[in-house]
């Protein structure tokens, strides 16, 4: 499987990523990649920019070094109404929305049903087209549920490569990702990703994910970033 768009990275802005945008692109243009989103943390959580940062993005070419930019947000999911940290009016003008919950930005129960409604309330929202890393099992969730919601919503669910990571913090992501899978293979619903690189060199890479796909045997027409014209597509926006 060749993914030609890399849908979530974060550059330096975010506050705890380490490269440029310049330096995003010439990584992508490196690994044989035909576009990257750019999606940047939103307010809330700390070190990130403020909402003029993402409110100025059209003052950015949508092409660097050969390379097509998505250029937009990894939102945080506040509560269990699956309110968001920035206005309608910022995120109509983005060209992707991510949604994800953090520790340091969610207020509310972390049961399975929270989780769980928190998550299908965010994809109500027209202006978010992927629901980030819902893997960590420190916010458990209703896998069922949720795909269920995302097929309902045309909604995106992301894989992603970091929370596989023998580095990571999050909590049995393999186990939770494998569960997602299965899911959406069995209720047709697509999947995007994402490395969730925070430098450059990580761009592109998707070593642990690629091995879940094949020990599920996930179709690749449920993939949405083998190609740029088939994430447009199924993107909300």
């Amino acid at each position: 499987m060749k993914i030609e768009i890399d849908t979530h990275t974060h550059t330096l802005v975010s506050g705890h990523a380490y490269s440029t945008m310049n330096e995003m692109a010439v990584a992508a243009r490196e690994k044989g990649l035909k576009g990257i989103a750019l999606t940047e943390h939103a307010p809330l959580l700390p070190g990130s920019p403020h909402f003029y940062y993402f409110q100025n993005l059209k003052v950015v070419p949508r092409e660097k070094c050969g390379i097509r930019l998505f250029l937009g947000v990894e939102l945080n999911i506040l509560n269990q109404k699956g309110e968001v940290d920035l206005a309608p009016e910022i995120l109509e003008i983005l060209d992707l929305r991510i949604a994800s919950i953090h520790v340091p930005c969610y207020e509310g129960e972390r049961t399975v049903d929270a989780i769980t409604e928190a998550y299908l309330r965010a994809m109500e929202n027209p202006n978010i087209d992927i629901i980030g890393h819902p893997d960590d099992g420190r916010f458990p969730i209703n896998y069922y549920r949720l795909v269920q919601g995302a097929v309902a919503t045309g909604t995106i669910l992301e894989v992603n490569n970091t929370s596989l990571s023998p580095e990571s913090f999050r909590q049995n992501g393999r186990e939770n990702i494998l569960n997602l899978l299965q899911e959406c293979k069995a209720q047709g619903a697509f999947i995007a990703l994402g490395t969730d690189a925070h430098v450059d060199t990580a761009i592109g890479e998707y070593p642990y994910v690629m091995e879940l796909l094949k020990e599920s045997d996930f179709p690749e027409e449920l993939v949405v970033n083998t190609s740029i014209e088939k994430l447009e597509k199924y993107i909300k926006k």
